[in-house]
């Protein structure tokens, strides 16, 4: 991974790399076959996981191969000039072991909030600390205080030269391994909004008595990472280690959290990939009573389905990777909806996917080295870390008010929409100094979702096979124009927002992922059926696949909202069975050519299946 090749294979240009994950091939060829023996092989994440074992050989491995340089903006000199790269990029670890992924991942999620609050002198000299391989921990959360940072008791008292920092960091990734630690303290007594700023800590110029590293906790999931934390005893910092201006720590970790929450997504897509991929094997070859698993239809149901799921949820994550570039202001809905979605819906796929293996989803030596179970217990943690479930529901029902007044949005830039939309479509650079806390305009995401689905029933009047995915579109249009109704009518309630609230929340993001679906179908259909995933695209059998999903999330979120649901005529079933059934011969296809479980094409190390 050559810094000429990283750049040129970053700038989403057809003419460059086609529609394919030509990054995500490379990582994946030079990590090797997971089915062997090497550092980030499945055998070698289990046995680490059974010791509770940091991953030191694997991160070496990632390390040798320059990845960390994608932890670095290239204006600093490091690698990324996109972070869909980034997506590429954690996808691919994640898919082999979620433990590898979020250890060494740790590192940018440290020091984003550096490159957010755009101090270009503390930006340089992190970015040559971590080009030289230093990991970087994120110093936000404390014991008693959990995810209230405003409540935090670590304190940096100012004096001559720069700071004195007292107090706990708990659950802290890399808190002991790491080298630096991006802190939040308190630098005003009373604290609040502006009492507060970040702190860049370098371990290695601390006195040794002002800081003592905190035991491992020990984890259900990622057992091997290093979770533990940090306590100051009047450490000096001096004024060069300030992130940005006093008491904007609070606005910074926020604005940068924007990022790492829509980025995390990959963890998900990661583990989906991996779970999937274990369930069809299984499925394959187990025979009992002279029949595969495979044939059984209500396997084969949940086999399809959960795909459908997956790619809905690729869509997602595709556009808020892009989001972080086109539409920085508006990423405070953005990085809430994908922080919630795809780790819950990924959470979803895996408990389904349970069913289809059975016990062997609970052996830990038996089956493919207890791969799934560990993937299972491994991802719990996606949904927790960077702003749970709870905090990024909330998050949107906090901009109920600008988000139903400015819906759908009238007009949108169609520069903008192509950049958000289009896998091919060069991206402006980040743009730190335009996110916003608030979305003060609405979604222009969702907002083109009534326009596009009026534009794929036009296609559906000279193309009739695609009929039935304009149908689920002009529902789910439908079904967001009441859904933003409601919002306008929600009042909040004291000490927060009612239940309803949260219902709604969680219907919102379903419609943002049916808009992102459309989107990326109509402004990557035309090259995507010259890709060797053509036959996802043909008859747009992915995106009636993935709205049909949506339709039903939706009603589960938030009944009735839909309509009323008559019952079903057996045509529908039947229609909704070959559907799925055709969905299950692309998912056949790419796990027999040894290709990622994608709406493009993308090799594995492993290959086709022996």
């Amino acid at each position: 991974m050559t810094a000429t090749t990283e750049r040129a294979g970053s700038r989403h240009r057809a003419e460059d790399a086609g529609l394919r994950w030509e990054l995500a091939e490379q990582l994946d060829e030079r990590l090797g076959d997971p089915n062997g023996a090497g550092p980030l092989s499945y055998a070698r994440a289990a046995s680490e996981d059974a010791a509770e074992e940091f991953p030191a050989a694997a991160c070496e491995l990632l390390g040798a191969l320059g990845v960390h340089h994608y932890y670095i903006p290239a204006e600093y000199g490091g690698a990324l000039t996109g972070f869909p790269q980034l997506l590429e990029i954690v996808r691919t670890i994640a898919r082999r072991d979620l433990t590898t992924a979020i250890g060494h991942g740790k590192t940018f999620l440290g020091a984003v909030c550096v490159w957010v609050a755009q101090d270009f002198a503390g930006a340089e000299r992190l970015a040559s600390l971590v080009a030289a391989g230093e990991p970087v921990s994120l110093g936000l959360t404390e014991r008693t205080h959990g995810s209230d940072l405003m409540a935090g008791e670590v304190v940096a008292e100012r004096t001559r030269g720069g700071y004195v920092i007292s107090g706990e960091k708990w659950l802290i990734n890399n808190a002991t391994r790491g080298r630096l630690v991006c802190l939040l303290a308190r630098t005003a007594a009373q604290g609040g909004p502006r009492g507060f700023s970040l702190l860049l800590v370098d371990k290695n110029e601390l006195p040794e008595d002002t800081y003592r590293t905190l035991p491992k906790v020990h984890t259900l999931g990622i057992r091997g990472a290093d979770i533990s934390g940090i306590a100051f005893d009047r450490a000096p910092v001096d004024a060069g280690g300030l992130v940005g201006r006093e008491g904007e720590g609070p606005e910074t970790v926020l604005k940068a959290l924007q990022i790492t929450r829509s980025l995390c997504t990959a963890l998900s897509l990661g583990a989906a990939d991996h779970g999937l991929r274990v369930a069809y094997q299984f499925a394959a070859e187990r025979e009992l009573y002279g029949r595969k698993l495979l044939d059984l239809p209500a396997a084969r149901r949940t086999l399809a389905e959960t795909y459908a799921d997956l790619l809905a949820m690729e869509a997602l994550s595709t556009v808020a990777a892009r989001s972080i570039h086109t539409l920085p202001g508006e990423l405070s809905v953005t990085s809430a909806v994908a922080k919630y979605l795809v780790p819950t819906v990924a959470d979803d796929i895996l408990n389904r996917l349970r069913g289809v293996l059975g016990a062997r989803a609970f052996l830990r030596d038996y089956y493919e080295h207890g791969r799934f179970q560990k993937l299972e217990r491994d991802h719990r943690i996606v949904g927790i870390f960077d702003g749970n479930t709870m905090v990024n529901l909330y998050a949107l029902t906090a901009q109920f008010r600008s988000l139903g007044r400015f819906h759908p949005v009238h007009a949108p830039d169609p520069e903008t929409l192509a950049a958000t939309f289009c896998h091919t479509h060069e991206l402006p650079g980040l743009r730190p100094g335009q996110l916003s806390l608030l979305a003060r305009r609405g979604s222009t995401v969702l907002g083109s979702l009534p326009n596009n689905a009026e534009v794929l029933g036009a296609q559906a009047s000279r193309e009739p096979e695609l009929a039935r995915a304009a149908a689920f579109a002009r529902t789910l249009a439908v079904a967001a124009d009441q859904l933003h109704t409601r919002m306008r009518a929600a009042r909040p309630v004291p000490g927060g927002a009612p239940v309803e609230s949260f219902d709604l929340a969680r219907g919102y993001s379903v419609c943002f992922a049916a808009a992102c679906c459309l989107g990326v179908w109509r402004h990557n259909r035309r090259l995507a059926q010259q890709t060797g995933t053509a036959g996802h695209w043909t008859a747009g059998l992915w995106l009636e696949a993935c709205l049909a999903r949506l339709v039903e999330r939706l009603e589960q979120a938030v009944p009735g909202l839909t309509g009323p649901q008559p019952r079903r005529p057996a045509a529908y079933d039947s229609e909704l069975e070959s559907l799925f059934e055709r969905l299950l011969a692309r998912l056949t296809e790419q796990y027999e050519a040894g290709e990622l479980f994608s709406l493009l094409p993308g090799r594995i190390a492993e290959g086709p299946p022996c």
